[in-house]
């Protein structure tokens, strides 16, 4: 079978290939969710070059740091081609490998690091002493530190004062966007329309481990019941590998928080009132972890008038993937396993209209480029942007906007976003009139409303003329 094509991650790419212009060694950290392609990434930037990897042990309870140190001494060994070494010290092991690489150009790979180092406290100042003292001795060498454990890595590398100054590089990988993801699906094959890929986005969002499970002669339902809905499904299996991997013992704590988020974005003290608990800083610590490991996103809101951020935010579940498995997979697992689910329909699944919605929202917001584009703004043009709500007051109601952008010329763009089977009907304009109604709308500013769809819009919508622009996303699978 051909090999597919890499695809996607040409900022990243560039970024690092820039880096064998230096005339001196480098340092890279590349963190990213569990399955966003960092590895692949790596792979593709050193083809061309001697490429060492090393990866940490999955850790279990009876992984320890000696278990690690072993396995390294193990997959260096069958690097260099050269008898196992002693594995009782991690200096003794990166001096090894830094005087194996001591010359010419060499890219050297420590994937998953929170898994090796994080059972020893001395790991990382030995990493840091042998870079200082051995491994940048080699302006060619690049090393890279990786890993799916992004708050570790914040905390004990980005954060930490012993690599101060050493980085050359830190890339954070997000999902691919829709060309991306539609350039995908077309070099595997796949040749549904518009609506059918943008059902497997909303199931996979843009993680291409997740698409490259797509079968290309078969509709989106039934490559969602084979990923989903069957016990050997990859989908089926991959929510507690990914809690395991990134939180470990306290991956109960938080899928409690992922759960309360299931129907809709939250502010903190909702969180905090679902849990049962008082705030303390435990419920804001798990709340950036998960940020930082892509799984959530912090929409802040602002105030128009000035244009500043307010104290108001709602923390939204923007990972597509973990929303469909609680949503439908964990709570439907025995009938799953027995073969009892296999027969449903997905348009049958309660509210699954209303999830595609939400699928849908976190599809536009992280390709909000598009819209700006159809707009006719550039990024300097803007001066906030993001799902805006303000709480209802004395003067002023409720209300919330699916993606709210401000102008430097006070022009706001308020986005309506529908996902629909069908043609969007006429009655989202009494919906969209409504929300602008209750906007508190400051003087010297204009509110234009926008309606973003993906599968067609009623006639009368357009004969109406109330919307200054129907974007359709669709056309992103036509570039």
């Amino acid at each position: 079978m051909k090999a597919l094509s890499f695809i996607g991650r040409a900022t990243e790419l560039q970024a690092m290939t820039d880096l064998k212009q230096k005339k001196s060694a480098s340092l890279l950290v590349i963190k990213g969710r569990r399955r966003i392609g960092k590895s692949r990434l790596i792979e593709e930037f050193a083809r061309n070059d001697r490429f060492l990897r090393f990866e940490g042990l999955f850790p279990v309870k009876k992984t320890t740091a000696q278990s690690q140190r072993e396995e390294f001494a193990k997959q260096l060994a069958l690097n260099l081609k050269a008898p196992q070494t002693v594995a009782n010290d991690w200096s003794d092991l990166f001096l090894s490998l830094a005087r194996e690489a001591r010359t010419g150009r060499v890219i050297i790979v420590f994937d998953e690091i929170s898994w090796m180092g994080s059972k020893d406290s001395d790991f990382l100042g030995k990493l840091k002493h042998i870079w200082d003292t051995e491994f940048k001795k080699n302006a060619q060498l690049i090393l890279i530190l990786c890993g799916s454990v992004s708050a570790w890595i914040e905390e004990n590398i980005l954060r930490s004062t012993g690599f101060v100054g050493r980085l050359s590089l830190v890339l954070g990988l997000e999902e691919l966007s829709i060309p991306e993801c539609n350039a995908f699906l077309t070099n595997i094959g796949f040749r549904g329309p518009a609506y059918e890929r943008f059902k497997i986005l909303s199931v996979t969002g843009g993680i291409p481990r997740y698409l490259e499970e797509i079968k290309p002669d078969r509709p989106a339902d039934e490559n969602i019941k084979e990923l989903c809905f069957v016990k050997t499904g990859v989908l089926f299996r991959e929510f507690q590998e990914i809690f395991l991997d990134i939180f470990a013992k306290k991956s109960d704590a938080y899928k409690k928080i992922v759960e309360i988020l299931v129907d809709g974005d939250k502010e903190f003290s909702d969180i905090v009132n679902a849990l049962g608990m008082v705030k303390n800083g435990h419920v804001s610590t798990h709340l950036h972890n998960l940020i930082q490991s892509g799984l959530i996103k912090r929409d802040n809101t602002w105030n128009v008038k000035d244009g500043k951020e307010s104290s108001l935010s709602r923390y939204r579940l923007s990972d597509n993937y973990l929303r469909f498995y609680l949503k439908y997979i964990e709570k439907n697992k025995n009938k799953i396993e027995t073969k009892h689910f296999e027969k449903q329909a997905l348009s049958a699944l309660p509210g699954f209209n209303s999830i595609m919605g939400l699928q849908f929202e976190n599809l536009v917001l992280n390709n909000r480029d598009f819209i700006w584009k159809k707009l006719h703004l550039y990024p300097t043009d803007i001066v906030t942007d993001n799902p805006y709500f303000q709480r209802p007051q004395l003067r002023k109601k409720g209300c919330q906007i699916d993606y709210l952008i401000q102008t430097k010329t006070n022009v706001l763009y308020a986005c309506e976003i529908k996902f629909s089977k069908e043609e969007v009907k006429s009655d989202v304009i009494d919906q969209m009139r409504q929300k602008i109604d209750n906007f508190y709308l400051p003087r010297g500013f204009s509110i234009m409303p926008v309606l973003v769809h993906v599968n067609g819009v009623s006639e009368s919508i357009s004969e109406q003329e109330y919307f200054s622009h129907i974007i359709n996303f669709a056309e992103l699978f036509e570039i």
